[in-house]
C-alpha cells in the first residue's frame, strides 16, 4: 500500500492496527472491560485521561488557523470539561489536589505538547488517536462502567464518552476520516504521521501498563 493509491485515512488505520490492537489488549484494559477491577482503578484511568486531554485541548486554540491541523480543531469533540465533571463525582470535589500523572502520562502529555508547539501534523496524529477512539471503542467502555459501577446512563461518572454534540457519530467519523483523506501533507509527511499514529498508541499502551501495576489483578 502507498500513499499515492490508498486514502490516507485507510493508511493511517492500517499501519498502526498492530499497535491498535497492543493497546486494546493490555492486561488493565482486558480486567477493566472485564469486571474485575474496581471503581478506583477506573477512577485513576479517567485521571490520566484528564491529563492527556487537558494537553490536546489547551493547544487546540493556538493551532486553529493552522492549515494543517486547524481543520481537525473542531468544539464538539472537546473533552476537558466532561473528564472534570467525572472526576468530581468520582473523587469528590477536592479531586485536583490529589490527582497526580503517572509518569507514563507525563511522557505523554509532553509529547503531546511538544508535537503541538513544534509540528502541526505530529498533533493530528495524537488527535487522530484519541477522540476517534473514544467515538468507537470508549463506547464499550462507557457501557461497561455503568453496568459494573451503577452509573446512570451516560450521566456523571462516564460522560467522557458521551459526545452530546455529535448526534451522529458514524456520520461524524467518516467526516473526520475525510479531514484525513485530505491533509496538506506529501507522502512523506504522511508517512511521518503514520509514524507518530503508532508512537501515541505506544505512549497510551505504556499508561495501560503502569496502571497495570498499580492494580495487578491479573498478575
Amino acid at each position: 500500500m502507498t500513499t499515492a493509491t490508498t486514502p490516507f485515512s485507510t493508511l493511517i488505520r492500517t499501519a498502526s492496527h498492530e499497535q491498535h490492537t497492543e493497546a486494546e489488549t493490555t492486561t488493565f484494559m482486558g480486567d477493566l472491560l472485564g469486571g474485575r477491577l474496581g471503581v478506583d482503578a477506573y477512577a485513576r484511568y479517567t485521571e490520566q485521561l484528564w491529563f492527556v486531554y487537558r494537553a490536546l485541548e489547551e493547544a487546540a486554540p493556538a493551532l486553529a488557523q493552522d492549515p494543517v491541523a486547524g481543520p481537525f480543531i473542531r468544539p464538539e469533540l472537546m473533552r476537558t470539561a466532561a473528564l472534570e465533571r467525572d472526576l468530581a463525582h468520582l473523587r469528590g470535589a477536592g479531586w485536583r489536589r490529589a490527582t497526580t500523572p503517572l509518569p507514563s502520562t507525563a511522557a505523554y502529555t509532553a509529547r503531546v505538547t511538544e508535537c503541538a508547539r513544534t509540528w502541526p501534523a505530529g498533533y493530528v496524529a495524537h488527535h487522530y488517536t484519541r477522540y476517534l477512539g473514544d467515538l468507537s471503542g470508549g463506547q464499550i467502555i462507557r457501557d461497561k462502567a455503568e453496568r459494573t459501577w451503577g452509573f446512570a446512563r451516560k450521566g456523571d461518572g462516564v460522560r467522557f464518552y458521551v459526545f452530546e454534540q455529535i448526534p451522529n457519530p458514524a456520520a461524524f467519523k467518516r467526516s473526520y476520516r475525510d479531514l484525513l483523506d485530505g491533509v496538506r501533507a506529501d507522502d512523506l509527511e504522511k508517512q511521518r504521521i503514520v509514524d507518530e499514529c503508532k508512537r501515541a498508541f505506544a505512549l497510551n499502551t505504556a499508561v495501560f501498563r503502569e496502571l497495570g501495576r498499580e492494580f495487578p489483578l491479573s498478575a
